[in-house]
C-alpha cells in the first residue's frame, strides 16, 4: 500500500508546474493525508516549500496539507501568513474568510485559538462591519468601527489613504469631532496629502484649519468578566486584564446578559443587535450563513464562552 502512495505522489510532482498545477497538488495533499506517512510527507512539504525546483508554491497548498494531516496548530500558523498576503494585497474579505475558516476549525477540535489570529480576524471583521453600518445609516456604529481600524492601519497598508478618509468623513457626520480632526491631521502628512481623493480634499483641509475639538463620549457597559464599566468598542478591561469577545453584529464587546450566538457558527453577538438585524437581512455577518430570526437563542450560562479552556478541561 505504502508504494502505491509513494508511486502517486512521485507522479503528481511530475506534473509541470505551468500546466494546471492545483489539481495535481490537491491530488498529492489527498495521497499524503491517506498515507499519514512521515517521509511522503517531508517530500511534499520540501516539494511546496521549492526546495526541489527553488519555486516556493501557494501558502495555500502547504495549508491544505496541514489540515489533512490534522496539523492544526500548524494549519493555524500558515493561516495566518495566508490572511496577511491577503491583507497586504487589499484583499481584505478572503483574509477575514480563512482566519474565520481556522477559527472555526481549531473551536471544533476544542484548541485554543492564537491571539494573533483573534485579533487579525477582530480587525478584518471591524472593517467589513464599516460598510454595513453605512449603509444601514447608522453611522457612528461605523465611525467607531474606522476609529479601530484606522488605528491599525498598518494593516491596511493598500488603502491607508481611503480608510483614513473615510474615517475622518464619518467621524465629521457622528459628532466625533476630534477624531476627525485627529485623522484629518494625519492624512495632511506630505505622503497621503497628494493621495486625497480631490472630492473630500477642501473638506479635510478645512477640519483641519478651524479644529472642532468637541466629541461624543462612547457609552459604556460592563465587562463581562469583572463588571467594571467599559466603553462599548473596548475590548481588552483595564480592570481585570481580560481578553473581551466581540459582539460580530457591531464590534463592541459582549455583555454577559444580552448574549447569543449565530446558530450557524457559533460566534457570539449581542442578543438584542443581532434580532434587529436579522429583521432587514437574514445573513450573519461572520459566516454569511442565512440564519432564521425565530433560531436565535439568549444564552443564560456564557461561561463556556468567557472560559472556553476551563470548558474543555471538565
Amino acid at each position: 500500500m505504502c508504494e502505491q502512495y509513494q508511486r502517486a505522489l512521485k507522479h503528481f510532482l511530475r506534473c509541470p508546474v505551468s500546466v494546471d498545477d492545483s489539481q495535481a497538488l490537491d491530488l498529492a495533499i489527498e495521497t499524503v493525508g491517506s498515507a499519514k506517512d512521515e517521509v511522503l510527507t517531508h517530500q511534499l512539504i520540501d516539494f511546496l516549500m521549492g526546495e526541489a525546483d527553488g519555486i516556493p508554491k501557494d501558502a495555500k497548498y502547504l495549508f491544505r496539507l496541514y489540515m489533512a494531516l490534522n496539523q492544526y496548530r500548524e494549519a493555524a500558523r500558515t493561516a495566518v501568513i495566508i490572511a496577511r498576503e491577503e491583507q497586504i494585497a487589499g484583499n481584505y474579505r478572503n483574509g477575514h474568510d480563512v482566519l474565520f475558516s481556522m477559527c472555526r476549525e481549531l473551536h471544533k477540535q476544542k484548541i485554543k485559538i492564537p491571539a494573533e489570529m483573534a485579533n487579525n480576524l477582530m480587525i478584518l471583521h471591524s472593517y467589513i462591519l464599516v460598510k454595513m453600518h453605512v449603509k444601514k445609516g447608522d453611522h457612528l456604529k461605523g465611525a467607531r468601527m474606522l476609529i479601530r481600524v484606522a488605528n491599525n492601519i498598518s494593516k491596511f497598508p493598500s488603502h491607508v489613504v481611503p480608510i483614513l478618509t473615510s474615517t475622518v468623513i464619518e467621524c465629521h457626520r457622528s459628532g466625533l469631532r476630534n477624531s476627525s480632526f485627529s485623522y484629518a491631521a494625519m492624512l495632511m502628512r506630505p505622503e497621503y496629502r497628494n493621495k486625497i481623493d480631490a472630492k473630500y480634499k477642501k473638506k479635510i483641509e478645512a477640519i483641519v484649519r478651524k479644529p472642532d475639538k468637541s466629541e461624543q463620549d462612547e457609552t459604556t457597559s460592563p465587562c463581562p468578566y469583572c463588571k467594571t464599566e467599559l466603553e462599548d468598542t473596548e475590548l481588552t478591561c483595564h480592570d481585570c486584564k481580560n481578553s473581551i469577545p466581540f459582539c460580530i453584529v457591531t464590534g463592541r464587546h459582549m455583555i454577559k446578559d444580552n448574549w447569543t450566538v449565530c446558530p450557524e457558527c457559533d460566534f457570539p453577538a449581542l442578543y438584542s443587535e443581532f434580532k434587529t438585524l436579522l429583521e432587514d437581512d437574514e445573513i450573519c455577518p461572520m459566516c454569511s450563513e442565512r440564519i432564521k430570526p425565530g433560531s436565535l437563542k439568549k444564552i443564560e450560562n456564557v461561561k463556556p464562552y468567557l472560559s472556553p479552556e476551563e470548558t474543555e478541561e471538565q
